[in-house]
């Protein structure tokens, strides 16, 4: 089978002279798996008995069977590590798998700077980048962490069992976060106890998180994903009648200390109406973008990527509605995927694409934390210290007076704003947006752009947030920063 391309996964913050690991896997043009009764295998597995789901999704993959070639590991300037692998005798993922994925270790810099890997085969001359490294000389106080907390099994209307879910989002998509989050309605306790469980199971501290999660599904007051800081939390249901309105919602998230998130806020069928409730205490995050498409603005507001399934989108139900409204949402990116590829789906892009033609790529999301456990990620969740992408790892910082994205803080005089990002692919535009609208705009063309701004308003309350465009469409949004004045 011919190979396509690379998808190569680099930690995106990392110290001088700290050695680190990529993930990397072969690809070639997506194919059906079909579902199989295989006795012989425990999941997870690559052809299972979950591979088909009640929407018609059938799960894809796009890496080939059996590839066993040699590729060249090529770093920027003061790179360190191994400069070959071969797939020879590297085995897949579960048993009797011999796909070319894998982690390779060892890799390091010694110089600070954004850098990259590029990952080369020599014989067909096929080769990817890396997203981009940022080397730091200084100790890191935070880095970024990737992940995805929206994903539906075969329980509902997805495809594929928790286990298999779970393994994918780490092992195939190389995340370092991951929820389930299926809709609860049709879950028995025993269900519940068992997505709890397995939810457990999966988080190893310092290498994986994941959260206890779920989809309370009513789409007359819209969707709201709920999640745990710890190791448990009761399930809830709209279906449920002691559950079926929002302000329970709300009080169980408060009992528990529980995040609750909206999405896809903006469709008309199953999105939310910002009249019928909000608790700031509880939902502080919004997932601005998924598989649906991006509920930042209005597509006459120069949306590219608006909802057009299910009756498209509604005006008055974008997140700036949300925003203008005095709502303290920091964004997420998330999946939503029902086709059993947490971090890197392909139902978008279904093989007759016309089964699916209204669907955009899924984001995902880059946490700001010190470190890589459940109770950092969850705080740095709660603080909004997190921006979505349009499943893109850019790297992105966005401060305002001194402050992160995320932060409420007072000043007094001209406020300075500050942006740095990087990509692999070229960056196209900036845009830093100020109450709703567009108030700054640079064009860079490059890989990295690091920007400054000063907005002489110091008379009134404010909140900013970037916008970044690359020259491919690919997108990422920072969380907002709200200034008052002293």
């Amino acid at each position: 089978m011919e190979i396509t391309g690379f998808f190569v996964a680099a930690p995106s913050t990392v110290n001088v002279g700290e050695e680190f690991s990529i993930g990397v896997k072969v690809l070639c043009t997506p194919y059906f798996v079909g579902a199989k009764c295989n006795w012989r295998h425990r999941a997870p597995c690559v052809a299972g008995p979950y591979n088909l789901s009640p929407r018609g999704i059938t799960y894809m993959d796009n890496v080939p069977p059996d590839w066993r070639g040699t590729i060249r590991i090529e770093g920027d300037g003061g790179y360190a590590g191994p400069t070959e692998l071969s797939f020879e005798n590297v085995s897949g993922l579960y048993e009797d798998d011999n796909r070319p994925i894998t982690r390779i270790h060892g890799l390091k810099f010694s110089r600070p700077g954004t850098k990259f890997i590029t990952i080369r085969d020599p014989r067909s001359g096929v080769a990817a980048r890396s997203n981009p490294i940022v080397v730091s000389a200084a100790a890191l106080d935070e880095r970024i962490y990737w992940g995805d907390l929206h994903s539906q099994t075969f329980f509902s209307d997805g495809l594929r069992c928790p286990e298999e879910l779970y393994s994918f989002a780490r092992d195939e998509a190389f995340l370092d976060i991951f929820a389930i989050s299926d809709h609860t309605e049709p879950l028995t306790d025993r269900q519940w106890d068992y997505f709890v469980n397995v939810t457990n199971d999966f988080n190893t501290p310092g290498e994986y998180v994941t959260l206890v999660g779920l989809e309370w599904t009513n789409s007359k007051i819209g969707h709201r994903n709920v999640y745990y800081p710890g190791s448990a939390g009761p399930i809830l249901r709209s279906n449920d009648p002691t559950q079926s309105s929002l302000d329970e919602v709300y009080r169980v998230a408060q009992r528990e200390g529980a995040l609750v998130i909206p999405h896809h806020s903006a469709n008309v069928t199953m999105g939310v109406n910002w009249d019928l409730g909000h608790d700031p205490e509880v939902e502080r995050l919004v997932e601005i973008y998924s598989i649906w498409g991006n509920s930042e603005r209005s597509a006459s507001a120069g949306n590219t990527r608006p909802i057009r399934t299910s009756k498209g989108e509604r005006d008055g139900q974008h997140v700036l509605d949300a925003l203008g409204r005095g709502y303290r949402f920091g964004f997420i990116g998330g999946g939503d995927i029902h086709d059993g590829r947490p971090g890197d789906e392909l139902h978008s892009r279904q093989n007759p694409p016309e089964q699916y033609p209204l669907l955009w790529r899924q984001g995902i999301m880059g946490v700001w934390a010190p470190k890589l456990t459940r109770e950092a990620i969850f705080e740095a969740l709660w603080n909004r210290r997190v921006f979505a992408t349009t499943n893109v790892r850019m790297f992105l910082t966005f401060h305002v007076c001194g402050q992160p994205m995320g932060s409420e803080t007072t000043h007094s005089g001209p406020r300075s704003i500050e942006v740095h990002a990087a990509s692999e692919v070229p960056i196209a535009k900036v845009e830093i947006v100020k109450n709703g609208h567009d108030a700054f705009v640079t064009e860079p063309g490059e890989c990295e752009v690091q920007w400054a701004e000063e907005d002489p308003d110091a008379d009134s309350e404010a909140w900013y947030y970037v916008r970044v465009t690359r020259t491919d469409g690919e997108m990422a949004w920072s969380s907002p920063v709200w200034v008052a004045t002293e």
